[in-house]
């Protein structure tokens, strides 16, 4: 295998860290989620779980592709002991991130076409969300639009790997990941000039007991923790392959806050964004847990930019923020699949591109389709594109990042004192050994109840 390549600067690692949790989870899923489960006591709850999950397994994960210096597809063989099967892990580590980009390819497909409408002016026909739905219908039912996009993301996505750590992915990434809290800053700072800002930022910041009561204390909290654990994109290497790029000058607890820092402020911003629109355009919010799906984002919320003075302008910098995070992540994964192959083979990076490209075409195709032609093929009642998303994101998911804290604290794995010593390597601040009990043992099961929750 040739040399481990390494980031150019401490930035890179962190901003491309970063884009890889931050997604349209956070830019899309997070605002509609709250506003389904109550508004500001869904936020802080969620931000609870977000500590005592979220960065707890970023650290497992970032650990153990540092100490091996290896992606998924052999991180596991270098740190596991002997006779140990970690390294099937890689299985698990690979096909997640297959499965995740067959159906993510598909949806940031959607953000660039949505992008190109505002830029273009084609959508400003459409004024009320029954006319943004018809439209979404007739963009999502032509069979051409969806698959041209899916197709041009990844050429463009798996171009960039090809170019290098440096030159490709961390150069570009880099670009986007400050043009996209650039844009949602500014787009943030315009929502709260609006009219209805007070009543919009009262919903998302003070909590309600009438929402609360509205939706379910034990509801709110099980959805919060769901979006905290998902957000991040942890348990299939994506992130541990970041570790793996970069040296122990620093500990890993401080880069773990900086990047989920970074991705609640996302997260939290998207917010100001589309509740004080909602308030000023839109009466409010009218989200619940039963219609908690893509028309907000696509019928209701174009349907608010449609409504604003110059809301042409504020639409396509909207979907072009969210075109970003979209590519971030689809990027950062693919960089993981870069580097498996790169381990696995002796491929250099221009011909894994062409190779995968075709691959991660043909792969998506049933999710792309399930938008048209396959609409009527359902498997458990679902289409290809929301049954792929809920195997990634409820069992993938839960279910790898569970085995990263068990690999990580248990003597049956790496170890507690192995993880603790390379956690903690570098300055920064240091994850205390006070902690083992609780990731042991306290944050498996909380893992392992998120893995069973749809069960019940």
């Amino acid at each position: 295998m040739n040399q481990r390549e390494k980031f150019g600067s401490r930035l890179g690692f962190i901003l491309i860290s970063a884009g890889c949790a931050i997604g349209l989870g956070n830019v899309y899923r997070f605002p509609n989620i709250t506003a389904a489960y109550g508004g500001a006591f869904f936020v802080l709850i969620y931000l609870v779980f977000l500590l005592l999950l979220g960065i707890p397994v970023l650290c497992a994960e970032l650990s153990v592709g540092r100490a091996s210096q290896r992606s998924i597809a052999s991180s596991f063989e270098v740190l596991e002991g002997k006779g140990q099967k970690w390294h099937l892990m890689k299985y698990l580590g690979i096909g997640g991130n297959y499965l995740i980009m067959m159906c993510y390819t598909s949806v940031a497909g959607l953000m660039l076409i949505y992008f190109v409408k505002y830029l273009t002016g084609s959508i400003s026909s459409a004024s009320t969300p029954a006319e943004l739905k018809e439209l979404f219908g007739a963009t999502v039912g032509n069979v051409y639009s969806p698959l041209l996009a899916m197709i041009v993301t990844v050429v463009l996505c798996f171009l960039v790997c090809s170019l290098g750590l440096q030159k490709g992915v961390e150069r570009i990434t880099k670009v986007m990941m400050i043009a996209l809290l650039l844009l949602i800053v500014g787009l943030g700072v315009y929502c709260c000039t609006l009219d209805g800002t007070a009543d919009g930022l009262k919903f998302y910041l003070i909590p309600s007991p009438e929402n609360i009561e509205k939706v379910g204390i034990w509801t709110t909290v099980s959805a919060a923790m769901g979006q905290a654990f998902f957000t991040l994109s942890l348990g299939i290497g994506s992130i541990a392959v970041f570790g793996s790029y970069i040296g122990k000058d620093r500990s890993l607890l401080g880069e773990a806050v900086t990047i989920v820092g970074l991705d609640t402020f996302v997260a939290l911003c998207s917010g100001f964004i589309i509740f004080p629109a909602c308030f000023t355009f839109g009466g409010g919010v009218n989200v619940n847990p039963e219609t908690l799906d893509a028309s907000f984002l696509f019928t209701t919320l174009s349907s608010i930019f449609n409504a604003m003075p110059g809301g042409r302008i504020v639409g396509a910098l909207f979907f072009l923020f969210m075109l970003f995070a979209a590519y971030s992540t689809v990027i950062a994964v693919f960089e993981n699949i870069m580097s498996f192959w790169l381990e696995k083979t002796s491929l250099n990076r221009k011909s894994i591109a062409v190779i995968n490209i075709a691959l991660v075409i043909v792969l998506s195709l049933p999710a792309v389709l399930s938008f048209n032609i396959l609409s009527d093929f359902k498997i458990l009642g679902m289409d290809m594109q929301t049954l792929e998303d809920k195997i990634s994101a409820n069992i993938l998911l839960p279910f790898g990042s569970l085995l990263y804290m068990v690999f990580c604290t248990s003597r049956y794995g790496w170890g507690w004192d192995n993880f603790l010593c390379e956690v903690n390597t570098g300055k920064g601040a240091k994850l205390p050994r006070m902690l083992r009990v609780y990731m042991s043992y306290v944050l498996p099961l909380i893992i392992a109840f998120i893995l069973l929750m749809p069960l019940f």
